[in-house]
């Protein structure tokens, strides 16, 4: 009996036909294109497996030698025809062949926040066009292709014809990991980043380090995860395991902005970083205990010159996000050397002034080394003066205050990216992908000056409960709601229509060995074989 209210309200939907669904291929593409046009009187396209293949059209400004897109190239021709082996029969077919142009040069940098990402395909019985103004809107439109390919009863691949004109809504589409309060093994985290491309995010945002443990391993501070990691030889990211999963994400389209949160969540620094931290008291004498990283040294601005000096130049994002969130200030009222500091400077009581001088004097080191910054909204709540492009991330959940602060953001002229109602950590009976994807970022009072200064969002995963038994069912497909909300038009609404592609969608991550978890009873053609 338990759950059963929680699925009648939306019986309508979740007894779909899902026999009908799952099995064809032809149920849709997630996220769901701008614009999708079969043609009148449509037909098919069968495709050979044995000689099947992606080529560069002539007219095309990059060609063979692009490691983005060969790579891409062989990536999707194991994921179209996973049972190919050497044996199989090869047929004629005029559908053997996807050309793609791409009209700007570049395949050897990295994506930001201004690359395009859009994509026009067509394909008919004549010819198969993929044309692409970049490298990574190329990568988008493959996977729309490899998402059309569906296979009959008799094992024979199709493609419909099909014109699709494509581009995303917004230019942040992120999910969040926390690696700190469990260790995600680099694997996993490889792992997450190729459903993200299968789903079209293209921000991977790393919170690497926070209270519980301190996994990276920093060359200018080697006691931080010596003294901080869980297990200094097996629970750390090291040099390599961090260059792997950057250009991981790099042939995938995908950025990487670093989280390291301070002056808050930073207890697990404090062994590896003696003085770093401030000494809590108790009456008059200190209680042994230690709160935020301490704001009144010299020596803690020197430290943070230092450690994000090395931060700046391993993550090449122009981005790094540098938190400021939940700082409790019991410790720093606590402690009198503080107090006496905040006398002098004028603080009073107020220690709210104190976060906001030492999120300042952060803001001017990271601007120092040329990078921007992104910050939770406590930054701006406690008004710290902060460069025009910086990036406000709102999170807080509480009756809707999300979209007062959006609005409060945007009418200061920051932009802003969205969290708060899209921490999928949070689980509940049924199907909770519904709430994630009813989600409009744009939903608040504002201008459309206001609205065009929201950049995007992010679908959060943190990591008190999750951990690598868990965490790729507890993300996908629910993270696809996400994705979709961000990437497709805003007019995308179709709860039923959703529903049925999201289902197909999940089983094509089972055929591509991906453990996601059902939306709903059912089954796929091809289930999870990873047992």
């Amino acid at each position: 009996m338990t759950g059963a209210a929680a699925v009648l309200p939306m019986a309508g939907l979740l007894f779909l036909p899902l026999l009908l669904l799952v099995g064809s291929g032809s149920s849709g593409v997630w996220p769901r294109p701008q614009l999708f046009r079969v043609p009148q009187g449509g037909g098919q396209c069968s495709l050979s497996p044995s000689r099947f293949r992606f080529g560069y059209a002539g007219s095309s400004a990059v060609g063979p030698g692009c490691v983005v897109l060969d790579q891409a190239f062989q990536r999707y021709r194991r994921l179209l025809f996973p049972e190919l082996t050497e044996n199989d029969l090869a047929w004629d077919s005029l559908c053997n062949e996807l050309l793609v142009t791409v009209n700007m040069p570049g395949c050897d940098g990295f994506p930001d926040m201004h690359s395009k990402e859009n994509y026009k395909l067509d394909i008919s019985e004549e010819q198969m066009l993929l044309t692409a103004d970049t490298v990574w809107g190329a990568l988008r439109g493959l996977e729309t292709f490899s998402q059309l390919v569906w296979r009959d009863d008799n094992g024979t691949y199709y493609v419909n014809e099909t014109d699709i004109i494509d581009f995303p809504r917004f230019a942040h589409r992120g999910l969040l990991l926390d690696t700190s309060r469990h260790y995600l093994p680099v694997g996993a985290i490889l792992e997450t980043l190729d459903v993200m491309a299968y789903s079209k995010f293209n921000v991977f945002h790393w919170h690497i380090v926070d209270d519980p443990s301190f996994p990276y391993q920093s060359i200018a501070f080697p006691e931080l995860s010596r003294k901080g990691a869980y297990n200094p030889a097996t629970h750390v990211y090291t040099t390599s395991d961090v260059k792997m999963v950057i250009e991981h994400a790099r042939l995938r389209g995908i950025r990487v902005i670093s989280e390291l949160d301070t002056p808050g969540h930073t207890l697990s620094w404090g062994p590896g970083a003696p003085g770093l931290l401030t000494p809590c008291y108790t009456g008059p004498n200190p209680s042994g205990s230690y709160g935020p990283v301490n704001p009144i040294l010299n020596t803690t601005y020197q430290f943070m010159a230092k450690l994000f000096a090395e931060v700046s130049a391993m993550f090449p994002d122009f981005y790094l996000h540098l938190g400021g969130d939940e700082v409790d200030f019991t410790c720093w009222r606590s402690n009198p050397d503080i107090q006496a500091f905040m006398q002098k400077m004028g603080f009073g009581q107020d220690y709210a002034q104190l976060e906001s001088f030492y999120i300042q004097r952060l803001l001017d080191i990271v601007s120092a080394y040329g990078k921007g910054y992104v910050v939770w909204q406590e930054v701006f709540d406690n008004r710290v003066k902060m460069k025009p492009d910086t990036i406000i991330h709102v999170w807080k959940e509480n009756s809707g205050a999300y979209q007062k602060e959006m609005a409060r953001v945007t009418k200061a002229g920051y932009r802003t990216l969205l969290s708060a109602p899209w921490y999928l950590n949070h689980i509940s009976y049924g199907q909770d992908w519904l709430q994630a994807y009813q989600v409009e970022p744009l939903e608040f009072e504002g201008s459309p000056e206001q609205k065009n200064l929201v950049i995007g969002g992010e679908a959060c995963m943190w990591g008190e409960y999750v951990d690598v038994t868990n965490l790729t069912p507890r993300l996908w497909p629910r993270a696809g709601a996400v994705a979709e909300r961000l990437w497709s038009n805003a007019t995308v609404r179709d709860l039923q229509d959703a529903y049925g592609r999201l289902a197909d969608f999940r089983c094509k991550l089972l055929g591509r060995g991906i453990q996601a978890e059902p939306l709903f009873t059912g089954y796929c053609e091809h289930e999870y074989r990873g047992i």
